[in-house]
């Protein structure tokens, strides 16, 4: 179990470091946006790994608060974009 918890620790930090950089290079608004949302998913992921590995629930809260931040923030940039045009 301690070979996959860094194996795939290795791909979730391969993936956060792809998405911060594409958020760092986007082009446009959007992609920047939908590059942190990766990165909030990749940190979600993260704490699963976790919990999981460790058998515990003590990062739930977080996990969710996290959700719910990515999820409303994609929504609120979707809508501006949406009225811009």
């Amino acid at each position: 179990m301690t070979v996959v918890e860094y194996v795939v620790g290795g791909i979730l930090a391969a993936g956060a470091a792809l998405a911060l950089y594409r958020a760092v290079r986007g082009p446009s608004i959007l992609d920047r946006v939908l590059a942190l949302d990766v990165v909030l998913a990749i940190i979600g992921a993260a704490l699963v790994l976790n919990m999981v590995v460790h058998r515990h629930l003590d990062n739930l809260i977080l996990l969710v608060a996290i959700s719910l931040i990515g999820f409303v923030g994609s929504v609120t940039v979707a809508r501006f974009v949406t009225d811009r045009k």
